[in-house]
């Protein structure tokens, strides 16, 4: 279990395969949310920030916004067009010694666990 800071945080999620079925909109014809997505999304904190990236191309970004909006996922930016290799975050230490990156890395398409919920977390 993580232990987290109060501070505002930063968000980095992917898109498929993480809250959504991976492919599921052309496999389907539509995007799924994945079970425990709404709750966790409800549970981040208002100063926090969602940043969602997707290796989607830009002519999907209208029906994945509108997707969005309908299940009640909030961000504060969409990318589009990632590379579908590695996401690498890199930040500095603080001086206090607080930890100022996390990686979680799930299994494609599984429930989006409880143990993620913010205020389980911190």
């Amino acid at each position: 279990m993580l232990e987290l800071s109060t501070l505002d945080k930063t968000w980095i999620i992917d898109v498929d395969g993480t809250i959504v079925k991976h492919n599921g909109y052309k496999i389907d014809g539509f995007d799924t949310l994945l079970e425990g997505v709404r709750e966790f999304f409800e549970s981040l904190p208002e100063g926090d920030k969602v940043i969602l990236l997707t290796a989607r191309k830009q002519e999907f970004l209208p029906a994945l916004k509108l997707f969005l909006k309908e299940n009640h996922i909030r961000y504060d930016y969409l990318l589009t067009n990632m590379p579908t290799g590695e996401r690498i975050l890199i930040n500095d230490a603080k001086p206090s010694g607080l930890n100022t990156a996390f990686a979680i890395i799930k299994s494609r398409d599984a429930a989006f666990m409880v143990d993620y919920r913010v205020d389980e977390i911190l």
